[in-house]
Parts: C-alpha cells; sequence; structure tokens
C-alpha cells in the first residue's frame, strides 16, 4: 500500500513517516502543490496512493484546495475508488473540519499533534489496520 504525507513542517513529515512506515511505502509533499503533483504523477505512474495524509495550513497551496484539485480529478478522469484522506491541522475550529469534510470530502480529521494511537484508530476505521 503506498500513502502520501502532505505536511510543511520536516518534524510533522518525519513523525508521520515514522508512523506509517511499517504499514505503507511513504511519500512525502512539502506543499499542497506538490500533493497535488504527487497524486497525478502516481495515478500516470499506475501506482496510485491508498491513503493521504494532507495539513491543512500549508504553503503556496493549503490542504484543502489541493484536495479540491484532487477529487476533481477523480471526477474528471473517473478514478476509482475515490484516495481515503486524512487531514490533519493545528486549528481545532468547527468551520475548518466541515470545510474540510464538505468542500474538499475528506475521509477523517485529526488535529495536532498527531498520536500514533490516534491515527491508527483513523486507519482502522477506514479500512486499513484489522480490528
Amino acid at each position: 500500500m503506498r500513502a502520501l504525507i502532505a505536511e510543511d513542517e520536516f518534524l510533522g513529515r518525519k513523525i508521520l513517516s515514522t508512523f506509517l512506515a511499517t504499514l505503507f511505502e511513504v511519500d512525502v509533499a512539502v506543499t499542497g502543490k506538490e500533493a497535488v503533483d504527487a497524486f497525478t504523477l502516481a495515478h500516470e505512474e499506475g501506482k496510485p496512493y491508498d491513503v493521504i495524509l494532507m495539513d491543512i495550513m500549508m504553503p503556496e497551496m493549503d490542504g484543502i484546495q489541493a484536495l479540491t484539485l484532487i477529487r476533481a480529478q477523480e471526477q474528471e478522469k473517473k478514478l476509482r475508488p475515490p484516495v481515503k484522506v486524512i487531514m490533519t491541522t493545528a486549528l481545532d475550529d468547527p468551520k475548518t473540519v466541515i470545510r474540510s469534510f464538505h468542500d474538499g470530502e475528506a475521509s477523517s480529521y485529526i488535529v495536532k499533534p498527531v498520536r500514533k494511537e490516534k491515527l491508527f484508530e483513523e486507519l482502522q476505521k477506514l479500512g486499513f489496520l484489522a480490528k
């Protein structure tokens, strides 16, 4: 299985990569634009991501904008099933949560700092881990 971590903070990328390394082949992106480019390239190579961990606040393009573009690609190119996306953010703000789910069709949402237990709980809910 493949995972993409879209996170602008080095420590965040490092921690998430460590958590996921035993379960997934992990790639990283530092900006929302890089995440969209990585998603596109993965499909072109025939190796799509199973899950994306997308930070909401990133430079160049935020995570919600990036996810909106990813969902548009999935619709346009009829890519199925849609990639599972876990939004991550330091903002524990109900408006941000609603925007993530409504605008970007996020699969899940985790408030930072991301704890391994919480991440694995969300991965289990999404069907990546056995109960």
